[in-house]
């Protein structure tokens, strides 16, 4: 793998960006393309690999082990692992990842207002959005 030139001008500008911008630290723990999705789908509670494999339909089993790994390094995800045959592994939000809820939340709710004010509708309504959360009380 390529190591990371520390004194780069392209990783100093990271780290001011970093120190300077709270959403450089959000966009640094989850961003991307899939870690939000895979976050998404464990709001609703513990899944199996599988489980989520099947909710994200389009990511490969590449992409989504490096993220899965990727969210438990960062302290967002548990991965549990029974010791039988065939392994039964799961994978779960920690409390800082539970603490993303009311983000996934206004997200999920930005989308479908903003796509049925571009005439574009979502499948899918936040009616079984994990666990709404109670917008006053934040």
């Amino acid at each position: 793998m390529t190591q990371i030139k520390e004194a780069s001008t392209i990783q100093e500008n990271k780290q001011a960006a970093f120190k300077e911008c709270p959403v450089t630290y959000v966009m640094e723990r989850i961003g991307g393309y899939w870690k939000p999705i895979i976050l998404f789908h464990l709001l609703a509670g513990s899944k199996r690999y599988s489980e989520i494999k099947k909710a994200v339909p389009g990511i490969t089993e590449k992409v989504l082990i490096q993220h899965l790994k990727q969210l438990e390094a960062d302290n967002l995800v548990i991965r549990e692992a029974r010791p039988v045959v065939p392994p039964y592994v799961t994978y779960r939000l920690t409390v800082s990842g539970m603490g993303l809820r009311p983000v996934m939340y206004a997200m999920a709710n930005w989308a479908v207002e903003d796509s049925e004010a571009n005439g574009t509708p979502m499948y899918k309504s936040l009616g079984n959005f994990p666990e709404t959360p109670k917008l006053a009380a934040v």
